[in-house]
């Protein structure tokens, strides 16, 4: 006899086709039958050693979140009811183009300072692997929901060039085609860039083309998060698709908004730059997060000379008064790159956590709010700040705006991804309530999208994308990865000022066909394992 069978269930198969009424059967980590109306119908019903009453429950696949800062979270810990209770069956890690494999002795240790700020500093995880294969291996051992990786291209850099702001040599440039090439091998489902960050920023394009071909030639994509969501947004999102048509390899836009005063109302001129590609042949998907205000580090907003050398030549400008005044200069009075060539607008940079406690009384306020509590400028708050937490500071810039996030949202390649820092006292609420909000805030309270649809945007789209041939649908042979909602009160519980709570209206998620939320619980199964690259 079968394990479960998901009784008088409203399926949303993903596929945005209508829901309809059926009995699910779960067996051996897979769907096995799908009996469509058999309660109306009279039929023979399916039985099981387990039975669920879904009655008024929305079954749908799990979700999918297609930009995920779990790299170490999945490994210290175990419970991640961030993602676990929000439907998310599935990340994608190693995103703007940092993570910790590839990596030697020397790589990690920069990379770990670099980007403390997203993910800690690790001193609670055993790094007890070195190339791509065997961190996945580690994931292996068992995680709460499924992980993906993608090559962090300028991990990669760091590791074959260094921290420096120059071309690569034949020689380097080599070294960097062969590590994409292995982390390929190993089962990385393609390749990641964050081109204002350092040192992947320092690649220009031709670099970048030559280890996209590489990416192609397994079937792999990649996912930029490119030079500018600001002043040069447009030119920004024209160089990938350029760049993907030069490299013949698939593109996913990461966290695809149009952001700061010179975007507002402007992103039917980027879905029109996407729709032209899309019609003379590109492969271009995008993802998005639901909220108007992005999330970072306080150190990514230098200008990019500032950051050369890695974390200690940082600190180092930081804490030399002339070299400081010039990066002040550049961000207040230019626009940095780190900036995305908007001059600060210290209003709306908001310290969300700091690595060391004692540093607390600056969360929660904006760098403006700070700077006149103490009397002193903002830049002087921002730089003191980086240099007495070390760099690890993370903000919400609230720089976003809202017609710009349904318009993308609605778009026939969009995809869900939360890019969800996890760090910090008041982290960003879309790491606790990205799917949720989706489906409880824009589907039923504001209809910008029907549930259908939308579910399609968070499942099989992105299944696709990541060439996953049995997830992302319900369908008899597919992965039992599930999500039981009720549409009437899904809803995040994550706000600005309560950023972790869980989210209501999600009681029940299946990982491989065992519950990893029950009854609204996180429980003790660890189901999850990465996912690699399907062999062309």
């Amino acid at each position: 006899m079968e394990e479960l069978v998901i009784r008088d269930a409203d399926v949303v198969d993903g596929s945005g086709a209508d829901a309809y009424r059926a009995d699910v059967v779960v067996d051996g980590g897979r769907i096995v039958s799908i009996v469509k109306e058999a309660a109306a119908a009279g039929c023979q019903r399916p039985k099981a050693r387990r039975e669920l009453d879904a009655e008024g429950l929305v079954l749908s696949p799990g979700f999918i979140d297609m930009h995920a800062h779990s790299d170490l979270a999945l490994l210290r810990d175990p419970d991640h009811s961030a993602k676990a209770a929000q439907g998310v069956t599935l990340e994608v890690i190693g995103q703007d183009g940092l993570s910790y494999a590839p990596v030697d002795d020397r790589t990690l240790g920069e990379v770990r300072r670099a980007i403390a700020g997203w993910n800690g500093p690790g001193d609670d995880v055993d790094f007890d692997w070195r190339s791509v294969g065997e961190y996945l291996d580690r994931l292996d051992r068992g995680i709460a929901v499924n992980a993906a990786y993608l090559v962090p291209q300028g991990t990669v850099r760091a590791l074959a060039v260094g921290w420096d702001d120059r071309e690569a040599t034949e020689a380097e440039l080599e070294h960097m085609r062969r590590l994409v090439a292995e982390g390929m091998e190993q089962g990385a489902v393609g390749m990641s860039s964050g081109l204002t960050y350092t040192p992947g920023m320092y690649a220009k394009d031709a670099e970048l083309t030559e280890l996209c071909r590489v990416v192609a030639s397994y079937g792999g994509y990649y996912c930029p998060h490119h030079r500018s969501y600001g002043a040069g947004a447009l030119q920004a999102y024209e160089e990938m698709v350029e760049l993907a048509r030069e490299a013949d390899c698939p593109l996913h836009l990461a966290h695809a908004t149009m952001n700061f005063g010179v975007n507002k109302g402007r992103a039917p001129e980027l879905l029109t730059l996407l729709d032209g590609a899309l019609a003379a042949g590109a492969d271009i998907t995008l993802d998005t997060y639901p909220y108007t205000p992005g999330c970072t580090t306080l150190v990514a907003l230098l200008p990019s000379w500032a950051g050369e050398g890695g974390p200690d030549q940082i600190m180092k400008r930081l804490a030399d008064d002339d070299t400081a005044e010039r990066i002040r200069h550049h961000m207040e009075e230019i626009g940095s790159d780190g900036s995305h060539g908007v001059p600060m607008e210290w209003e709306t940079i908001e310290i969300s956590g700091t690595g060391d406690p004692a540093l607390a009384e600056y969360v929660g306020r904006t760098v403006l709010e700070s700077a006149r509590l103490r009397g002193e400028t903002p830049w002087t708050v921002a730089r003191d700040l980086l240099l007495a937490d070390r760099l690890a500071p993370t903000i919400l810039q609230h720089v976003g705006h809202e017609e710009n996030v349904r318009a993308i949202m609605r778009h026939r390649v969009h995809t869900g991804g939360s890019d969800g820092i996890l760090q910090g006292a008041k982290p960003h609420p879309r790491a606790y309530g990205t799917f949720p909000h989706y489906l409880g805030h824009y589907v039923r309270e504001l209809g910008v999208l029907p549930l259908e649809e939308c579910v399609a945007h968070l499942t099989s789209r992105p299944a696709a994308r990541l060439r996953l041939r049995d997830r992302g649908l319900v369908r008899e042979g597919y992965r039992a990865d599930l999500v039981l909602f009720d549409p009437a009160t899904v809803a995040a519980g994550s706000t600005y000022e309560n950023p972790r709570v869980l989210p209501t209206g999600i009681p029940h998620v299946l990982v491989d066909g065992r519950f990893v939320m029950e009854d609204g619980r996180r429980t003790d199964v660890l189901a999850g394992r990465s996912v690699r690259r399907v062999p062309r």
